[in-house]
Parts: C-alpha cells; structure tokens; sequence
C-alpha cells in the first residue's frame, strides 16, 4: 500500500535522495577537516604559516552551510510528498468506503471507520513527517561512517566492528517485541474510539437508560487495555534505546584506550584518533534515530495493515464496465426470478414483479417479510443473488450511479438530516439547485409553513443529524429532497412511521403531489398512507400472497382485510 501511495512522487523521491546524499556528505565533512586541522594546520601554525588554518576554517564553513540548505530543502520537499501521499490515502479511503456495501457497515460500526480515518493515517503521518527523515540520515550516516572508519583506520575500525554482534542481538530482540506491541496499541485504541464515538452517538439512549456507570467502567477497562499496551511499547524502547547508548560508550572507550596507546607508540596521528573519535560518535548517534524510526515504523505499520483490510474490502456493487446509457427513465421496474439472502438464509426464494411506469404499489406484510430487501434491491444497494432487476428493460447492473440515483431514490424511515441549513439539506439530492426551486419543492410537499416559522427561515442550521426539528419535521423535509431530485422511481420505506396525526394529515397532500406522474414503492404499516396507492401487494415468507387495488382487498377475506380491520377498531 504505501509503495501505491509512493509511486506518482518517484522523481521526488529521487530528488530527496540526491539531496540527503549532498547534504549527509557536507555533514560528514567536520570530523575529517578538524583531523587534518590538527595534524597539518596547527603544526603550520607554529611554523607562522596560517594559510592552512585558513583554507580548513573555509572549508568547515563551506560544509555547515551547504549542510543547512541542503537539509532545508530536504524537510520541505519531504513535508510535501508526505502530506502528498497523506491526502490520497484519506482521499481513498473515504471514497472507498462509501462505495462500500450496507453489509459492511452495518458490521463495521462508524468507531471504526473514525479510528481508520483519524488514529491510524496520524500513525503514517507521523512515520512520514519525521520517521523516513530520521531513517534516511540515519542509515546513510551508519553505512558512510562504517566504510570511513575501516579506510581511516583499520586496526581502530575492527576494534569498533566489535559492538556489531551485541547492536545486532539487542535489535533483534527489539524487533520481535516491538511488533506485536504496537498492533496490540492499535488495537486498543481503536476499541477505546469505537465506544467513545458509539456512546455519544446514542446519548439519548444512555442517558434514558441512566447507563452512564455502566459505560464509564467500560470506558475505564478499555483505556487501561490502552495503557499497559503503550506501556509496554515505551518499556521495550526503554531498554532498547539506553543498550545503544551504553554499547556505543563501551566501543568508544575502548577505542579510546587502544587509540591512545598507539599515539604514545607514535604509530597513530592525533588528529586521526580525535577524527575517529568524533565519526565513532557520530555512528552511534544515528542507531537511536533508526530505534526511534523503528518505532514509528512498527505502529504505522500496524495502522498499513488495518487500512489495508478496509480497501481491500470489495463494493458488493460495482460500477459496469459496459453501461448502457438511460438518459429519461420513465420508471418499469421489473424483477425477475429474484433471488436474495443474508448470511445463506434466503429472504426472496424467486420474485417475479412487474411495476408499471407511473404506478403506486404499496408493500404489506408481517416484520421480516421481505418488504424492505425488495426495496433495497430496487435501489441497488445490493445486487441479486439470481435473476435480474430492470429499470426501463436495463439491468440494474448495467446502469451507471449517475443514471441509477437519477432514476431511482429512496426515502427511509430514519430521514437522516446532515449538518447544515434546512436549504442545504433540501438540494442534497440536486446540489445546483437554485433558491427558488428549493422553495418551490418545499411549498409544494406542505413543508414551506413550518420552515418560514422557523428563527431563520430556510438558512435555519438544523445541528448534528438534524436535532433542531422533531421527527415528523425531518420526514417532512426528506419529503421535499426527495420531491426536488425527481427521481424516475421512488421508494418509501416506512417513511411516515414518525409523523404523528397532525403531520400526517399535513403530509398526504405533499405525498399525493410527490408521487404523482412518477414510480412509486410504499413500505408502510401505516394503512392510510397505503390508500393513496393503485396496487397494494401484501408479502410473506418473500413471496408475493396477495395483489389487488387497496378496495379490493379490502373488500375480500384475505390478509389485508384483516389488517385493515385491526387497524380499523384500532381507531375506536
């Protein structure tokens, strides 16, 4: 995943590695030139000739400036790509997700789709920012600076080839902990988001439940998980980072003495052993930045892998690769031979269904009877397992999202509102719709009066998931979204359940002119909105038991005229 993300930035990447190069060159430049300043510039020196300490003084200067600029455009650029490849991947992921099936949502609850979007890019932004920087410098440091030692001086570069085997054992050891440690932070983390996001999701119901106890203990076993999960991610870097340091002390000392005892012998330059001294120092500095990195890497690799699962997820329903182009659906849907189920359990054995363009059918039937998998078939937020549905004589399958959510809509019971103006909610459906004709459709569903009444008219801002108005007034403006996208098709699923009698009465109007000259599919137990329908058709068992106008099987003595009996002394 993250060489995807990487692949459009590769001449960048190139132009990093060209400059780390540069600028790592001037860094390593220091410890040679004060060498060479005290074996050759000094003793030039207390001969009276200066130019030798001038011209290393230069070079010195020269070096630390080239090393400034070279690793400012190093930061910058790398910032750039790193935010670059941050912006794709979140990019990515929301698109994704979104085509993504019901199913996977309603398995995958919103905390973690959050975690994924928040906690875990912030784990590969982080390695991103200033973890590659850190490994980058780091590794070139310890490859150049280990070739130097060995050509400045063999016998003292095995003597430092000697901390190798412990650094290799404790990295190692580091490197099997550390792995399971941070996937197990990640994890604990994402749980503790998924109960914070659900809990203030449904505050109305904790709070009536007075379940606030209850979920603070959860909370409080779920960020102790968290807890002793970093815990032992900084413990293992606790050892980790002081065992670099006390080997490359111990190495270093070690050169220290030995180094010592070959400058009394006169077989070892000064100026060598204090240059060694300093690019031995300079080899050890950087194995903390590769541990730091290392840990950096281990969590963001832990976050590749959880967002890897989520792209990896497939839409249950893809867009064609050879649409056929429905530019003015009149609204025929057929189903034929439909079959479809959850989880190995079929819901609809075989439907075959012919609904007229311009036609109200209204679906009855007991919870569980198929009512609303037919809908959402309709819709195509699934595709069958056998046979075919067909707007206008096209396959579903073979229509574009476009000329699908132009054809087809669906109003649901839960009227989602988003945050926003009652305006921005209404043209949800047809975002360039102009003010006149956001109007329009609300006067024209009955929802104008009780907008205007509002503090702001139709700039009112509804709030998060539109708790400004009550139920029956967010159906009421789903009412007139739907009205102002014209869709060719309209479902209805159990979309007046929340209005209660007043609004009701308030909505048949609006409802009779939304559904006029256009397909419509009412799911509802509500047997007055089912007599504005021409065909009502009652389901059982995912099978069609009964079809006729609302008259005639209320005139009958099947299953509608029961209901429409128990509704009937339900009034009395």
């Amino acid at each position: 995943l993250l060489g995807e993300l990487l692949a459009p930035h590769r001449r960048s990447l190139w132009l990093l590695l060209a400059t780390i190069t540069g600028q790592n060159l001037a860094w390593l430049a220091g410890p040679f030139l004060i060498g060479v300043g005290i074996d050759v510039a000094v003793p030039a020196l207390i001969d009276g000739d200066a130019w030798p300490l001038v011209w290393i003084t230069a070079a010195m200067v020269g070096a630390a400036v080239l090393d400034t600029v070279l690793r400012f455009v190093f930061l910058t650029r790398s910032g750039r790509v790193g935010q670059a490849v941050l912006l794709a991947l979140r990019r990515r992921v929301f698109v994704h997700v979104q085509k993504l099936p019901l199913s996977f949502h309603e398995r995958y609850t919103s905390g973690k789709t959050i975690s994924r979007l928040t906690s875990d890019v912030e784990a590969l932004a982080e390695l991103l920012e200033e973890g590659l920087d850190n490994l980058v410098t780091a590794l070139f440091s310890v490859l150049t600076i280990g070739v130097v030692l060995v050509v400045l001086d063999p016998p003292l570069g095995v003597v430092a080839l000697l901390g190798f085997p412990p650094l290799y054992l404790l990295a190692r050891w580091f490197q099997r902990n550390s792995t399971a440690a941070y996937r197990r932070t990640r994890q604990t983390i994402a749980a503790l988001i998924v109960q914070f996001t659900e809990t203030f999701g449904g505050i109305r119901a904790v709070q009536a439940f007075r379940r606030e106890q209850r979920n603070d203990e959860l909370h409080a076993v779920l960020n102790e998980d968290n807890r002793l999960a970093s815990d032992r991610a900084f413990w293992l870097m606790a050892v980790f980072v002081p065992g670099v340091t006390l080997i490359g002390n111990v190495v270093t000392v070690a050169v220290l003495a030995y180094g010592a005892l070959r400058v009394m012998d006169g077989d070892l330059a000064v100026g060598v052993l204090v240059s060694f001294l300093l690019y031995l120092r300079r080899f050890f500095d950087p194995l903390q930045d590769v541990a730091m990195f290392y840990n950096s890497y281990q969590s963001a690799t832990a976050a590749l892998e959880k967002l890897s699962g989520v792209l990896e997820e497939r839409p249950a329903v893809a867009e064609p690769t050879d649409p056929v182009a429905l530019p003015d659906p009149r609204g025929e849907l057929v189903f034929d031979g439909v079959r479809f189920g959850y989880t190995g359990r079929d819901v609809l054995p075989r439907l075959d269904l012919r609904i007229l363009a311009g036609q109200t059918v209204a679906l009855v039937g007991a919870t569980g009877a198929g009512k609303s998998t037919l809908a959402r078939l309709a819709a195509r937020f699934y595709d069958p397992l056998g046979g075919e549905v067909r707007l206008d004589g096209v396959p579903l399958h073979r229509l574009t999202d476009v000329d699908l959510r132009r054809g087809v809509a669906m109003v649901t019971q839960e009227s989602f509102l988003f945050s926003g103006t009652i305006a921005d909610n209404i043209a949800f459906g047809r975002p360039g719709a102009s003010r006149t004709e956001i109007e329009d459709a609300a006067r024209a569903i009955g929802t104008h009066e009780f907008i205007a009444a509002l503090p702001e008219g139709f700039d009112t801002d509804v709030h998060r998931r539109g708790g400004r108005l009550s139920a029956g007034q967010r159906q009421l403006v789903s009412f007139a979204r739907a009205f102002l996208a014209d869709p060719a098709v309209l479902i209805l699923d159990e979309a007046t359940s929340s209005l209660d009698v007043p609004s009701e009465r308030l909505v048949q109007h609006g409802l009779q002119t939304l559904l006029a000259e256009r397909t419509a599919v009412i799911i509802a137990h509500r047997l007055s909105t089912v007599e504005i329908a021409d065909r009502v058709l009652v389901m059982e068992d995912g099978r069609i038991v009964e079809d006729g106008t609302p008259a005639e099987l209320v005139g009958g003595v099947g299953r509608f005229a029961d209901l429409h009996r128990a509704w009937a002394d339900s009034l009395v």
